[in-house]
């Protein structure tokens, strides 16, 4: 049976001006935890998987909402596995994730990997709503396939929009019925674990990093905006953290260089 859950959290700041939590809905197989931040200027929220998902023809969703001048962090306990359904018939499952960033709020939306195991069907899309002064930092991880299986097939797309307007729309398939040449070698060339890392901040609107390159299979690209994109592939998920991470502490460096911001 599909199950259809949306889980809500909302961050706002209080009379003393810390980031406080008025709503924590959990769903479904999307429980929500308030936890303990290592940074006390922020609030922390770990998603804990309370069941099997997705399957084949489950709509899930999850909404977080950092109001004005707010710091939330968002992660997870462990990676999200997609899975096949008992149904044949019930069709792909979608995961929707709604961020949204009041002015002079920060949000970072960390979670751990998702894994697209052999058989499965799943459309995810991210869709982030920026106000101006909004930051934003922004981790998706895919494993295409358990250790020894075939990935299953799987849609992701990344919309991002700041003061009203575009700023990033992206669309990536892998796995059966993906236009060919997915995983060939001006694509994934043989790897399996796809990541990208986004970061927007007004600490960039004066001059955004330059573009460059992060080793043999990752690049750093400036957007038409305050922000930058950084997409990476490895052989394995362990090796494309590694690479996000080295990417972050090298960002959010620059973004606390003097004179920025």
């Amino acid at each position: 049976m599909s199950v259809g859950a949306t889980a809500r959290i909302t961050a706002v700041t209080d009379d003393r001006g810390a980031t406080v939590l008025p709503v924590l809905e959990s769903a479904g197989p999307l429980a929500v935890r308030r936890t303990r931040s290592p940074d006390t200027a922020y609030a922390r929220v770990t998603v804990v998987g309370a069941m099997s998902a997705p399957l084949g023809g489950d709509r899930l969703a999850i909404e977080v909402r950092a109001e004005d001048g707010a710091r939330l962090d968002v992660d997870s306990a462990a990676a999200t596995v997609a899975l096949p359904g008992a149904d044949p018939d019930a069709g792909p499952a979608t995961y929707e994730v709604r961020l949204s960033v009041g002015e002079g709020a920060e949000l970072r939306w960390l979670p751990e990997q998702l894994v697209s195991a052999h058989g499965s069907d799943l459309d995810m899309t991210t869709h982030a709503e920026l106000a101006a002064g909004a930051r934003l930092v922004l981790r998706e991880e895919q494993v295409l396939g358990r250790h020894g299986e075939p990935t299953g097939r799987l849609s992701t797309r990344l919309i991002v929009r700041r003061a009203g307007r575009p700023l990033l729309d992206q669309q990536v398939a892998y796995g059966p019925g993906a236009p060919g040449g997915w995983d060939g070698p001006a694509v994934l060339g043989g790897h399996r674990a796809v990541g990208q890392l986004l970061v927007v901040d007004p600490a960039f609107a004066e001059g955004p990093p330059a573009a460059r390159v992060l080793g043999p299979t990752a690049a750093l690209t400036p957007l038409a905006g305050p922000a930058v994109l950084v997409t990476a592939l490895a052989p394995d998920a362990r090796l494309l953290r590694a690479v996000l991470d080295e990417a972050l502490d090298g960002l959010l460096k620059e973004t606390r260089t003097p004179g920025r911001g």
